[in-house]
């Protein structure tokens, strides 16, 4: 019986070396939340960080920038935020929830609008107030920046009460997207860089006299993050030439200052 226990001992201390072992080479675990109009951009830039970083591995928590705030406002465990707009970004910077030292205005986009290709009832965001348009979808204002930027240039444009009663919402840009891909709503208001991504939408470019808020992506570390270098050398290859060559290729533009 001594001997049995001694070779389960042995065993079991076999065992707690390997696990031991794997737990350090297994590398680090980067948890990034983003707007989910990065999606493709931001896979694309993390597969090739990983790939010149093998003990680096991105996980990606996409979604609208005003619920991904409140997630981390939360608690939500997370090292890197990435906002499609700065309000949600400085109520986190006012929490002391982003390390201010590593923080930088990422990216621009700009604002369309899209219906399917074979839509003739539709030739400019005015004719959105048309009778033959009866379903519009754009992000909830209060808490996706597209439909805060939509309902400012709607607002600007004097259609925003006319066409008020037709707008569905929805809870980030790319349902708005998958709105229309479906027919479920006869025009959409997306970024730019969202209806580049699909094969299925006609898109129709906003007047000149549309205002709006600047379309900014802020991104920063997490101050409580356990792996702020990680984090932070990772937002340093996002700043950098090679991610900012991808992220163009979706239709982004730089906004370092």
């Amino acid at each position: 019986m001594r001997i049995l226990h001694i070779f389960l001992f042995a065993a079991l201390l076999t065992v707690l070396t390997s696990c031991g072992a794997n737990s350090d080479t297994k590398g680090t675990e980067l948890t990034v939340s983003a707007a989910a109009s990065l999606q493709e951009a931001l896979e694309e830039a993390g597969k090739t960080y990983s790939n010149q970083n093998p003990d680096i591995k991105i996980v990606y928590n996409f979604g609208g920038s005003g619920s991904l705030q409140q997630q981390i406002s939360q608690g939500a465990p997370v090292d890197l935020f990435v906002s499609a707009a700065q309000d949600q970004f400085n109520v986190l910077r006012s929490k002391q929830l982003i390390d201010q030292n590593h923080s930088v205005k990422l990216l621009k986009n700009e604002l369309v609008l899209i219906t399917q290709k074979d839509n003739e009832n539709l030739h400019s965001v005015k004719s959105l107030a048309e009778a033959e348009i009866s379903r519009i979808a754009i992000g909830t204002p209060e808490i996706v920046p597209a439909g805060m930027y939509a309902k400012q240039a709607l607002l600007s444009l004097g259609l925003w009460e006319e066409i008020e009663q037709k707008l569905i919402p929805t809870k980030d840009v790319r349902q708005v997207l998958s709105y229309v891909e479906t027919r479920n709503v006869e025009a959409g208001i997306v970024y730019k860089t969202d209806a580049m991504v699909s094969d299925q939408v006609r898109i129709i470019p906003f007047q000149k006299e549309a205002l709006h808020d600047p379309i900014i992506y802020p991104a920063g570390v997490i101050a409580g993050t356990r792996h702020k270098e990680e984090a932070s050398r990772f937002l340093d290859f996002l700043k950098g030439k090679e991610a900012m060559e991808i992220f163009e290729k979706y239709g982004f533009k730089a906004a370092l200052e």
